[in-house]
């Protein structure tokens, strides 16, 4: 206990010092530092075993196989994005009743959110697995890449029910100010992930070489115990939120304000998804090469984009607590002081990261690491608009305020990520759309999707942060309540 008591008092240490160089409140600042604390090492270990995947497949297989993973990824991601915006959902009207002191039918949130969850996925389950290969062969023509994507898609899109469970039951005890015990969960369940995706990749002992097919195995597997583990805690009654397996099943005002709330966020994890396949399209004209490349960026440095997921977290939590006690005033300053925090700690974390690029890209086994520095770089430029972007998202969710977030993500993928990738591609390239041929590129190569990157993500912060900055949330976030009335229905 007392080397538990030391670990915290000196990571609570960093807020004091930003307190102390006048960057941040200190009471709020601690108080949303010791929130984002365990989401941040959850989701880092998450981040560790995505890059341990990629890692392993690189040894074992080569460039193929890292961009096979990319491509087969950004399918599952339309799935895991939905769970995140379906979670969302559910941590805003957790937090709110939570903060209204309705703990009865905050549970029933968690019931609701979990029967939506399966409308969702089941159908994404499906679809997947008869349709792999034509959907990685949409992105790319390298038979090879098509082959390992097409079976990583099938195989992990299996446990997508499971994962969309996890972040719900995680996001549902978070609004209940909980972080900790999803961060427990995950030390428990990520470290197996990776022993099993080391054993199958390699097939370590009396077990098979599975290759691609080992890296999925092991984080399907992963997904379903965390699953079970999370529902055994909420079934228990031992924690602040709890899944009630008797008593009613369906409350229509709460799955309304869960969609109300999640629709826009779905929205925009849509947008992203979708906006992502003609950007990796470029990325695929420009060869697979570039693929790995960017791929083996993106796995490095959303490590270093960890913490904002925290902030984000952390957000959500203690404004809309602050909401459902009705201090807007509250409310107002845990969002710009929980920002103010996330962009110190992201900053000094990029910063790391960037400054070993190299040794880093040249652990993953490709060929062409020069490329893979390139991209690690281009994303530390990105740390700061994303800590900003995803930080003040997770205020404008607390207060049940979701569209603006779809609108800049719109923005800044549709309107410049895309426009500007396309660029990169060479003058030689035609498409013929309609019956008509267009020549998009102007053969701009890597410096224009390094510019559609960095583009995209300020254009997001720059939205989200004018949207609070403006108040009118406060509005969005009196119209939302969840709580008042609910025991006359």
């Amino acid at each position: 206990m007392g080397t538990r008591a030391a670990v915290r008092d000196a990571l609570l240490s960093f807020p004091a010092a930003l307190a102390r160089l006048g960057l941040v409140d200190r009471e709020k600042g601690t108080e949303a530092f010791d929130l984002a604390l365990p989401v941040m090492v959850t989701g880092g270990l998450r981040i560790l075993l995505r890059m341990a995947d990629f890692l392993m497949v690189g040894i074992a297989i080569g460039d193929a196989a890292i961009a096979a993973l990319e491509l087969g990824f950004q399918y599952y991601f339309i799935g895991y994005g939905l769970s995140l915006a379906l979670s969302s959902g559910t941590i805003s009207v957790v937090s709110r009743l939570k903060g209204a002191d309705d703990p009865g039918r905050a549970d029933l949130a968690v019931k609701q959110s979990l029967w939506l969850s399966l409308l969702l996925s089941l159908p994404l389950t499906l679809l997947s697995w008869l349709y792999a290969e034509p959907l990685i062969d949409v992105l790319t023509d390298d038979p090879r890449t098509i082959e390992l994507g097409a079976v990583y898609l099938q195989i992990v899109m299996l446990s997508l029910a499971f994962r969309f469970w996890s972040m719900i039951a995680a996001r549902a005890l978070a609004g209940s100010a909980d972080t900790r015990t999803p961060m427990y969960v995950r030390l428990l369940t990520l470290p197996t992930n990776v022993v099993l995706n080391a054993v199958l990749i390699f097939g370590l002992g009396p077990f098979p070489t599975l290759g691609v097919a080992g890296a999925a195995w092991g984080t399907a597997v992963a997904n379903a115990l965390a699953a079970v583990v999370f529902f055994g805690l909420l079934v228990s009654g031992r924690y602040a939120v709890q899944f009630p397996v008797g008593g009613p099943q369906v409350d229509l005002d709460l799955c309304r304000e869960i969609v109300r709330v999640g629709l826009p966020l779905g929205g925009m994890r849509l947008l992203q998804a979708f906006g992502r396949f003609p950007f990796l399209f470029v990325l695929g004209v420009l060869g697979t090469p570039v693929v790995a490349a960017y791929a083996i960026g993106r796995r490095v440095m959303l490590l270093a984009l960890m913490p904002a997921w925290g902030y984000s977290t952390a957000a959500s939590t203690l404004v809309g607590q602050s909401i459902g006690a009705g201090d807007l005033d509250d409310a107002t300053a845990y969002g710009w002081e929980t920002m103010r925090i996330a962009l110190a700690t992201q900053l000094l974390v990029g910063a790391a990261i960037a400054l070993a690029a190299r040794p880093i890209a040249t652990a993953f086994g490709t060929v062409h690491p020069d490329l893979a520095v390139q991209f690690i770089r281009v994303f530390g430029l990105i740390v700061a608009g994303f800590s900003i972007s995803r930080t003040m998202r997770g205020s404008l969710r607390g207060a049940g305020d979701t569209r603006w977030p779809l609108y800049g993500t719109f923005v800044g993928s549709y309107l410049v990520r895309l426009p500007v990738a396309v660029l990169a591609l060479p003058t030689a390239f035609s498409l013929t759309v309609a019956g008509v041929t267009v020549t998009p590129g102007m053969g701009l190569g890597l410096v224009a999707v390094f510019l559609a990157l960095v583009g995209d993500f300020y254009v997001k912060a720059a939205v989200n942060t004018a949207r609070f900055r403006s108040g009118n949330w406060q509005g969005v976030a009196r119209a939302a309540s969840v709580g008042a009335g609910a025991d006359d229905d």
